[in-house]
């Protein structure tokens, strides 16, 4: 072999290993993120930004999995299957007090949109009307971790009012059908309601939960104590896309709603889906903040309200811990 031929083939090994070395600097992490429910106007930011590259730009292959509820969402991050949850911050406190190892990183949803939804057609005016009467939910929803407390503070008792479990899917469609002799449902004002009308029903009569003392959290984004501690890197870049997404989201929502469309597909592409998507990311983009959050920090998870939520959740819904609020929570990942 040749000096010139060698040097040819050592330059041609080097450039080889440069760019193999180059394309492995390169190499995206595989995050999944389990939502609460099947895709809905709330989860539009984070197929924008999906779309637009936000979270590929930060060093992640984001994989966007629906869930079964917030309580299964939260599960599904504690057993390793899923990396990231988006579900409720009151849901991820009962599992956590248990010992579930999981933390919020983040606030999207500030204040909860949580509620009794009732057909206007029951006879049910006021919230005391429920008396005698049952009412349909899901067996892993949030929004079952308040609800006795809204009876309670109404004047009335937890087995005043019946409650029957569907699956997820069969929610409002039971809710229309009046199945097993129900007259409403227990549903986020986030998605239910625009729900309900997509799907043929008039506008449901609402008692939301913040007008029977139930001032919280809303939805949270979980993950492990184990990815926190091991891999922070990961988690900053996860909520620095996240951060990015929701404020694009505010800037151009139609985006948001059409990002989704194009991930999601089928109905959900469609003019009546994107207006039902774009009805119920409203809710949410309204309650992005809460009144604490007074440097308007998008994420962060506000010690007062923290405080709050977890001192209802022992005076009325059981919750049994000798940890602070703090113990639930951090905002050391949160963008600067």
């Amino acid at each position: 072999m040749s000096a010139t031929l060698g040097k040819r083939l050592a330059g041609a090994a080097l450039l080889a290993v440069s760019l193999f070395g180059a394309g492995q600097a390169k190499a995206l992490d595989d995050v999944r993120l389990r939502l609460n429910w099947m895709w809905y106007g709330s989860h539009a930011a984070f197929a924008l930004g999906k779309d637009r590259g936000y979270f590929r730009d930060a060093g992640i292959n984001l994989d966007i999995r629906s869930g079964n509820g917030s309580g299964s969402a939260h599960r599904l991050v504690a057993n390793g299957d899923s990396t990231f949850s988006y579900g409720s911050c009151a849901g991820l406190v009962n599992l956590a007090a248990k010992g579930a190892p999981l933390i919020s990183v983040a606030v999207i949803d500030a204040m909860g949109t949580e509620a009794i939804i009732v057909r206007p057609d029951a006879g049910v005016s006021k919230i005391t009307d429920l008396k005698g009467k049952k009412l349909l939910t899901t067996s892993n929803a949030g929004v079952n971790t308040f609800f006795p407390l809204v009876l309670k503070n109404a004047g009335l008792a937890e087995g005043d009012v019946g409650i029957i479990n569907v699956p997820d899917g069969a929610l409002v469609s039971s809710y229309l059908q009046g199945a097993g002799g129900t007259v409403g449902m227990l549903g986020g004002l986030d998605d239910k309601p625009a729900e309900i009308k997509a799907a043929g029903g008039a506008q449901p009569i609402t008692f939301p939960y913040s007008e029977f003392g139930v001032n919280q959290v809303g939805y949270c984004i979980v993950t492990s104590r184990e990815t926190v501690a091991k891999n922070p890197d990961l988690v900053r870049r996860f909520l620095a896309a996240t951060v990015k997404s929701y404020k694009a989201a505010e800037a151009d929502p139609q985006a948001a709603v059409n990002a989704m469309g194009d991930i999601v597909g089928g109905t959900m592409n469609e003019e009546a889906g994107k207006k039902q998507a774009a009805e119920v990311q409203k809710v949410t983009l309204d309650v992005l903040y809460s009144k604490a959050n007074t440097g308007k920090v998008l994420g962060m998870n506000v010690p007062a309200d923290w405080n709050d939520m977890i001192e209802l959740m022992k005076k009325y819904n059981g919750l049994e811990t000798k940890e602070p609020a703090s113990f639930f929570y951090t905002n050391d990942f949160l963008p600067k």
